[in-house]
């Protein structure tokens, strides 16, 4: 056999120096490869969580919206009758801005709070764990496909909207639209993702649903000024934070809400929204490191 040409790529080998040029070109076990953001990664859940919604657009996208137009031909034909207004407009331009808010964050919540629950019960939630993606890419795919579904909804509900007779959508302050809009969307992702770390069954997830998601929206001032209500239950809605979600969503169509009608009074709504958000961030980052639920 010494007689057997010796491959190439063994001559290659056998010329380099024994100083290490013949390293192997993969990285060292336990050495990262990926050292500040996984862009791809990121990018992939985030298009897979999307994809996933928007395969039955009909139930997670239109369906809303007809939802929410039931709502609005109810509550106009109810109480909406005599030319009654509300604010200073038409009861009807009233409830539209609380019902196509009201649907984004309810579609926020509903897309994450399957997200780690099927994974849980289908056997499938490795694929959120094994894809090297750290904690707050994981947060930031699963909570951007939800306020994309969001947002996507709210469209739907307000080009619905349009065609209705007696609502009148004027964008006054589009910043309250924008932020507002934003942060419920956000706030609900985030409460979502939580309530599937917690849930074992979708009758938990349920449970969040029936039990505190619709009566806090509910109760929220989307189909009333709290104004009408006893003091005491106008401290307790304003302890909600839903209730800043809706009028300040409102405020950006109307110039006025129950919160007030400048700027400057708006602000701290917004505020308030905004570092409520940042916590509840802090939280759900600190259980998915924790491997709360998830790992056990």
């Amino acid at each position: 056999m010494a007689d057997q040409p010796i491959p190439a790529r063994a001559n290659a080998q056998a010329a380099l120096p024994a100083t290490g040029a013949a390293r192997n070109v993969f990285p060292a076990r336990g050495v990262p490869t990926i050292h500040r953001v996984n862009r791809m990664g990121l990018w992939t859940l985030y298009m897979k969580e999307v994809r996933r919604f928007f395969k039955v657009q009909t139930q997670t996208i239109w369906a809303p919206a007809i939802t929410t137009l039931l709502y609005l031909m109810i509550f106009t034909v109810a109480m909406g009758q005599g030319g009654r207004q509300v604010l200073g407009v038409p009861f009807a331009t009233f409830l539209a801005p609380g019902l196509i808010v009201m649907g984004m964050i309810n579609n926020a919540f509903a897309n994450t709070s399957f997200n780690f629950l099927a994974g849980k019960i289908q056997g499938t939630i490795v694929d959120y764990l094994m894809p090297p993606l750290s904690e707050m890419e994981l947060m930031i795919g699963l909570i951007g496909a939800a306020v994309t579904r969001a947002v996507l909804v709210g469209l739907a509900i307000t080009l619905a909207m349009l065609f209705w007779p007696g609502v009148t959508l004027q964008a006054q302050h589009p910043w309250a639209i924008v932020w507002f809009g934003l942060m419920g969307s956000i706030l609900l992702s985030v409460i979502g993702l939580v309530t599937s770390l917690w849930a074992e069954k979708f009758d938990h997830a349920s449970l969040i649903t029936n039990f505190v998601i619709t009566p806090l929206t509910m109760l929220s001032g989307t189909f009333y000024v709290i104004s009408n209500l006893h003091p005491v239950f106008q401290a307790i809605s304003r302890a909600n934070p839903f209730f800043y979600v809706i009028s300040g969503f409102r405020f950006g169509f109307l110039g006025q809400s129950d919160i007030g009608s400048t700027n400057a009074a708006v602000f701290n709504g917004a505020l308030y929204l905004g570092l409520l958000n940042a916590v509840l961030c802090l939280g759900l980052y600190a259980l998915l490191r924790s491997g709360w639920k998830l790992k056990s």
